[in-house]
């Protein structure tokens, strides 16, 4: 049954759900096409519509998906280093990156259970391509998984977004069938239904940080 959410609400109540995910509640494959119905309506660059979705219901593929990701979350290099900058930004409200930390670690011991794992994927790669191909690619399957979540939310399930698969693609592409060389994954979302849907706007930086009029 959809959430009764504005649309204000539902786009300010997205949020990135970890701890809050019901491991125990199977996802209906139902609720899932759904969103991926959904997914497709978002913008595509020229109409390609280039976008897959690999759905990983099965427990066995699951766990084996989930400790590739698992892998690539642990490589070394795979998580840059952050900007001094940034630690403000980060820390805009006391304790968030407690919970941070605190949900990415309850979600990497527990990826496997979670009842669907999403790969979006998209046709093409732009392993040194010009920015501009690298943007008309992105942008053809980021707008989609965004539209999928957002449509997960409005059904009462939660999804967070994760690449831990992205920095070891070659893996997961070999446990889901994905022809590497042609296809990329994008992501790696976690859907299950939430405990409760209480979700709140998340505090963010003042606008005047991140809005430029006519110039930067």
């Amino acid at each position: 049954m959809a959430l009764d959410l504005s649309s204000d609400q539902l786009l300010s109540t997205t949020r990135a759900v970890r701890h809050r995910l019901d491991l125990a509640r199977p996802v209906a494959r139902e609720l899932l096409a759904q969103c991926v119905d959904l997914a497709v309506q978002a913008p595509t660059g020229r109409n390609r519509q280039r976008w897959h979705f690999v759905i990983v219901t099965d427990p066995e593929r699951r766990a084996a998906l989930a400790d590739a990701w698992r892998a690539g979350v642990s490589a070394p290099g795979t998580s840059p280093a952050i900007p001094e900058r940034d630690i403000p930004r980060m820390n805009v409200e006391p304790g968030v990156m407690d919970r941070v930390f605190s949900g990415a670690t309850h979600l990497y011991e527990h990826l496997h259970e979670v009842p669907a794992l999403v790969v979006p994927c998209v046709e093409g790669r732009t392993e040194g391509a010009a920015v501009v191909h690298q943007a008309g690619t992105w942008g053809s399957i980021l707008p989609a998984v965004w539209s999928f979540m957002l449509a997960a939310r409005a059904r009462g399930l939660g999804t967070c977004w994760t690449s831990g698969n992205v920095a070891n693609e070659k893996e997961a592409a070999r446990i889901l069938g994905i022809p590497f060389g042609e296809v990329m994954q994008a992501a790696l979302i976690p859907v299950a239904h939430t405990v409760g849907a209480d979700f709140r706007p998340a505090k963010r930086i003042p606008r005047e940080q991140v809005l430029h009029w006519d110039r930067w």
